[in-house]
C-alpha cells in the first residue's frame, strides 16, 4: 500500500481513516488509493473492537472525485473495446462503496472541505455525513461537465436521499453547494466548525446509530415522480427530456443517460440500480464526447496551466507591479483579473477621463458581486487601492512588466511602445495584446526585441480562461518563461503559438464567419447556415458571430491583408459580401444595430429579410447534417494548416485554444480530437468530396494525407 491512508483506532473503538496522498495537492480517488481504502475498510469491518469507522481528509479539501488521467486511460485503452471487461474495471470503485454500506458498521464522513465527484459518492455511501463550516468549499456531482455521469452510485443515492426533483439539476448541471447549502438540500447531516469535526462524527457514531442506509431498509420509497403507471413521473420525464435535448442540441449523450439512470433506477432495489448505472457509464465512456471532453479539457488543460511549456532551468519570476497600456475593453480587464491575483497595476492612457474608466470596470464588477453575496466592501476596496489610473508614462517607471492593449493600429502601437521604452527598466518584459498584427513587426519598434511577446486575451478578459501567447522571431526563453509564469500568477490558461497573421486563434476562428458568409453566396438559406452552427455546438451561429465581431472590422483586416501581401494575397469568395455589406448597404454588424441580423429596441433580432434579395436561396437546400460539417470541417482544417506551418506545435494547444478561445465544439474536445474521432482517413476522403463540391478551402493539407496514408493519429492511443 501506498501509505496514503492513516488508520487508527482509540480506546473508544472509533477508527479513523485519513486520507492524505503525499504526492497530490488534493486527494483523487485514483485506483492505488481505492484499493488501499478498501482494504482498510475491511480491516475496520473485521476488527470486532471498531464500534464504528470515521472517513476524513488530512487535507483542507476532503476527495476531489476520481484520477482523469485513469479515466482518459478507459475511455481510449484497449478495454474500450472489450465491454464486460470495462464493465468490471469501472465497477470496482460501486461494489467497493457498496460494500462498504452494507458492512453492519456505521461509517461517518467527516468532510474537511470540497468533495466532488467520487469524493462525495464516497460520502453519500457512508451512513452519516457531518461537513466543515467552510463557504469556499464545494460538494457537488459534476461528471456531467466531463460527459459522464457519477459512476459510483451518485445517480441513485442522491435521489433517494433528497429526491428525484431536487437531484436531477444538481445531476443535469453539477452543480457544486456550499456546506450550509448542502445542509438545507438534505445531502448532509449537520455543519460544524472545523476543529469540532472530528469529535462530532465520533459524538454520532458513539450514539449507537443504525448502520442501515434508509434505502436499505424495507419499504423504502425514492422521494418524487416514480414508476411506470405515475401520470406524474410521465409529465415529468417526458417535460425534462424535451428541455435536455433543446439545451444539448443531442450533442452531448451523459445528460440523457443520467435522466434515464434515475428513472429507471427509482424503480428498483440499490443492487440492481447500481448496475444500470454502471451499464449507462461505460456506455458513455465508449463515447467519444466523454473522452475528448475529458482530454481537452482537464488533462491537456491542467498541463498547459502547469506550464508545460515553459523553458526549463530558468528561475520563476513574478510581477508585483505590472503596466498596463490603454483603458478600454481589453486593458480594463487585463487590469482588473491582474489586481484579482494581488498585482499593483498602472493603467495609463491619453486621458485621465479614460484612465479612470478603465479602473471604474472593476468597480462595476466588484459592485455586482457584493450585491449577490460573492464578496466583501473591504475585499472590493483593497483590490481598487491596488489600481493607479494614470496619464504620464513617467508613472512605469518601476513595474515589472508591460502589457500594450491600445488601439490595433500599428502606428499607434509603435508611438506607445517607444514612449514606454524611454521610461522602464532594461530588464522589463513588453507585451502586446494583439488578436492579429504579427509580433515580430511591432517588435521591431522596441530596442530589445528578445524582450518582447504576445499575450494575446480574450474578451471579456475576466471570463475567459485562454491566453494566447505568441513568441516573435527574437523572443528569448527567458521573455517566454516570464510570460507563462504571468498568465499562471493571474490564473489564466495559456497556449505557446509561433509568429503569424492572426496567429492561431484569429486565424482558425476567422473561417468559422467566413464559412457562413460563403454558404450565403452558393444559395444556402441564413437561418439554416445559424441553426447549423448552433446544432454543430458552436455557441451562435457565424452570421451572428460576424455581426458581434463586426462586419467592418472582418472587412478591415482583410483589406489590411490584402494590402501587407501585395501580389502573394488570395481572393476568397467572402469578399463580395463584405464590399456589399460594408461599402454599399452600411450594414456594419451589430454596433450599429443593423448587420446580417436586424437589432430593433426590444432586443428581439432577428435575420434581415433583404439578405435573401441579394443572395436568393437555391432551389435545393443541403442537408442540416452538411451545413454542421461544412461549418465543423473547414476550422480543422486551418487549425491543422496551422500545426503543418507550426504557428501550434502540438495538437493539445490547437484543441484548448479552439474549445476556450472561440466556442469550437466542446463535444468534439477540439478539431483534432474530432479529427482522430472521425479517423484521419476518413475525414481526408470527405474533405476531399467537399472541395469538390465548395471548393479548394477544403482541400487537405498535405500533413493530413501523409497521416492518412501511415493511419496515423494525432493522441496515439494509450496501451
Amino acid at each position: 500500500m501506498s501509505g496514503d491512508i492513516a488508520y487508527a483506532v482509540d480506546s473508544d473503538g472509533i477508527a479513523t481513516l485519513t486520507i492524505d496522498m503525499k504526492a497530490r495537492s488534493m486527494n483523487v480517488l485514483a485506483d492505488a488509493l481505492t484499493a488501499e481504502l478498501s482494504v482498510l475498510v475491511d480491516k475496520a469491518v473485521a476488527d470486532a473492537k471498531v464500534k464504528g469507522v470515521i472517513i476524513t481528509s488530512g487535507k483542507s479539501s476532503f476527495v476531489a472525485g476520481a484520477d482523469l488521467r485513469e479515466l482518459e486511460q478507459l475511455a481510449f485503452g484497449p478495454l474500450k473495446n472489450d465491454a464486460q471487461k470495462l464493465l468490471d474495471q469501472a465497477g470496482i470503485v460501486t461494489r467497493f462503496f457498496r460494500k462498504l454500506e452494507v458492512s453492519g458498521k456505521p461509517f461517518v464522513a467527516a468532510i474537511t472541505g470540497t468533495a466532488l465527484g467520487g469524493g462525495l459518492e464516497l460520502c453519500l455511501a457512508c451512513h452519516h455525513r457531518i461537513a466543515a463550516d467552510n463557504p469556499k468549499a464545494q460538494l457537488g456531482l459534476p461528471e456531467v461537465k466531463v460527459g459522464l455521469l457519477p459512476g459510483a452510485g451518485g445517480t441513485q443515492r442522491l435521489p433517494r436521499l433528497i429526491g428525484v426533483k431536487a437531484a436531477l439539476p444538481l445531476l443535469l448541471e453539477g452543480t457544486a453547494l456550499s456546506p450550509q447549502e448542502a445542509l438545507k438540500t438534505g445531502i448532509v447531516h449537520a455543519v460544524v466548525p472545523a476543529d469540532q469535526l472530528l469529535s462530532a462524527a465520533k459524538a454520532w457514531l458513539m450514539g449507537s446509530p443504525s448502520a442501515k442506509q434508509p434505502w436499505d431498509v424495507d419499504g423504502f420509497v425514492t422521494p418524487g415522480p416514480v414508476g411506470q403507471k405515475s401520470d406524474d413521473a410521465a409529465n415529468f420525464y417526458a417535460g425534462a427530456s424535451g428541455m435536455l435535448q433543446k439545451k444539448t442540441l443531442h450533442n452531448y449523450p451523459a445528460p440523457a443517460a443520467i435522466l434515464s439512470c434515475v428513472y429507471e433506477g427509482a424503480q428498483v432495489p440499490m443492487d440492481a440500480a447500481l448496475g444500470i448505472e454502471i451499464r449507462y457509464f461505460c456506455s458513455l465512456l465508449r463515447d467519444p464526447v466523454a473522452g475528448n471532453i475529458v482530454r481537452t479539457m482537464f488533462v491537456n488543460k491542467q498541463a498547459a496551466e502547469k506550464l508545460e511549456a515553459r523553458p526549463k532551468n530558468i528561475p520563476p519570476s513574478q510581477v508585483k507591479k505590472l503596466g498596463v497600456l490603454g483603458g478600454g475593453m481589453m486593458g480594463q480587464g487585463i487590469t482588473y483579473v491582474a489586481a484579482k491575483a494581488g498585482i499593483d497595476v498602472v493603467i495609463l492612457d491619453r486621458s485621465q477621463d479614460l484612465a479612470d474608466k478603465g479602473k471604474s470596470y472593476s468597480k462595476g464588477i466588484l459592485d455586482k458581486a457584493i450585491a449577490r453575496g460573492l464578496d466583501t466592501q473591504a475585499n472590493a476596496e483593497a483590490l481598487l487601492k491596488r489600481i493607479t489610473p494614470v496619464t504620464d508614462f513617467a508613472a512605469l517607471k518601476d513595474v515589472d512588466m508591460v502589457i500594450e492593449a491600445v488601439f490595433e493600429d500599428r502606428a499607434v502601437k509603435a508611438d506607445v511602445t517607444k514612449k514606454t521604452e524611454a521610461v522602464i527598466r532594461p530588464d522589463i518584459v513588453f507585451a502586446s495584446n494583439t488578436s492579429t498584427l504579427p509580433i515580430s513587426g511591432l517588435a521591431e519598434t522596441f530596442s530589445r526585441p528578445d524582450q518582447f511577446i504576445g499575450l494575446h486575451f480574450f474578451s471579456p478578459v475576466d471570463k475567459m480562461a485562454l491566453v494566447e501567447v505568441i513568441k516573435g522571431a527574437k523572443t528569448s526563453p527567458e521573455t517566454l518563461a516570464k510570460a507563462l509564469d504571468l498568465v499562471k500568477q493571474i490564473r489564466k490558461t495559456p497556449i505557446v503559438v509561433n509568429d503569424s497573421r492572426g496567429f492561431y486563434t484569429s486565424r482558425v476562428f476567422r473561417t468559422f464567419a467566413d464559412e457562413g458568409m460563403v454558404m450565403l453566396t452558393q444559395g444556402v438559406k441564413p437561418a439554416l447556415v445559424e441553426n447549423g452552427g448552433r446544432m454543430a455546438g458552436m455557441p451562435v451561429g457565424p452570421l451572428a458571430i460576424a455581426d458581434e465581431v463586426s462586419i467592418q472590422l472582418i472587412y478591415m483586416v482583410r483589406d489590411a491583408e490584402k494590402t501587407d501581401l501585395g501580389t502573394a494575397y488570395k481572393p476568397h469568395p467572402v469578399e463580395p459580401v463584405l464590399e456589399l455589406f460594408v461599402k454599399k448597404l452600411n450594414r456594419l454588424g451589430r454596433k450599429n444595430k443593423a448587420g446580417f441580423y436586424d437589432y430593433p429596441d426590444d432586443g428581439k433580432k432577428a435575420l434581415w429579410s433583404g439578405i435573401a434579395q441579394h443572395f436568393p436561396p437555391a432551389a435545393q437546400q443541403p442537408s442540416i447534417d452538411e451545413v454542421k460539417k461544412r461549418i465543423l470541417y473547414r476550422q480543422a482544417l486551418e487549425a491543422v494548416q496551422c500545426l503543418e506551418e507550426n504557428v501550434i506545435t502540438k495538437p493539445a494547444d490547437g484543441d484548448i485554444g479552439a474549445v476556450l478561445g472561440w466556442g469550437y465544439a466542446m463535444h468534439t474536445g477540439g478539431p483534432f480530437c474530432m479529427i482522430d474521432t472521425i479517423g484521419v482517413k476518413a475525414f481526408v476522403a470527405e474533405c476531399d468530396r467537399m472541395a469538390q463540391a465548395y471548393g479548394d478551402s477544403f482541400a487537405p493539407p498535405d500533413l493530413l494525407r501523409r497521416m492518412a496514408a501511415k493511419n496515423e493519429r494525432f493522441y496515439p492511443l494509450p496501451q
